[in-house]
């Protein structure tokens, strides 16, 4: 066996690595070791008889394939908590992030003329009052309280024909009544 520690070190020099990375071809040993510089060395290399390993590194399918999982909803059950309910999603930061989405949506409907301001102000302190759990169901509250009032409008319109109505009907008899009365005092 030929001791080729030499044209190892030289190869590691040339191909910038550890001497641990190295291969030598085997079926060429004769004339690696005839190899003395880091010409012949280079030469080696190009020809394919000398090869610098590629790096081991961790496969990271395994993690991608977790993942993956853990996205569909695995590993998640009663074994794998360490933390209790409160610490692994805190009830604050989803009161948090239910008011942020209430309020913008709020805001955004305000800007643009779909609500007024007093029911801005009332559906705001709604929201504060944990009146909504979600986006959906305010929208729901917002349509419903706006046909609502569009209702009110229409019934107060027909109440104020009807009064009118009434009134002139009132004051046609009344003017008859006041007619009769004249007229009988004439005669």
């Amino acid at each position: 066996m030929v001791s080729l520690k030499l044209q190892k070190r030289l190869a590691a020099s040339v191909l910038k690595c550890g001497k641990r990375k190295i291969w030598l071809d085997h079926n060429e040993m004769n004339e690696i070791a005839m190899a003395n510089s880091r010409q012949n060395i280079q030469k080696l290399i190009k020809d394919g008889f000398i090869i610098r390993k590629p790096y081991k590194c961790v496969s990271s399918f395994r993690k991608k394939r977790y993942k993956a999982a853990k996205a569909k909803g695995r590993h998640c059950g009663l074994g794998k908590r360490k933390g209790t309910v409160e610490a692994r999603m805190p009830t604050k930061v989803l009161w948090m992030r239910r008011q942020r989405v209430l309020r913008r949506l709020l805001k955004k409907y305000k800007d643009s003329k779909k609500i007024g301001r007093n029911l801005y102000h009332q559906l705001y302190n709604r929201c504060k009052g944990n009146q909504f759990k979600n986006k959906t169901v305010l929208i729901e509250y917002i349509h419903h309280a706006k046909s609502e009032k569009v209702r009110e409008e229409r019934i107060r319109l027909q109440m104020d024909t009807r009064r009118r109505k009434a009134k002139a009907s009132r004051d046609k008899k009344q003017k008859r009544r006041v007619d009769r009365v004249e007229q009988g005092a004439d005669m």
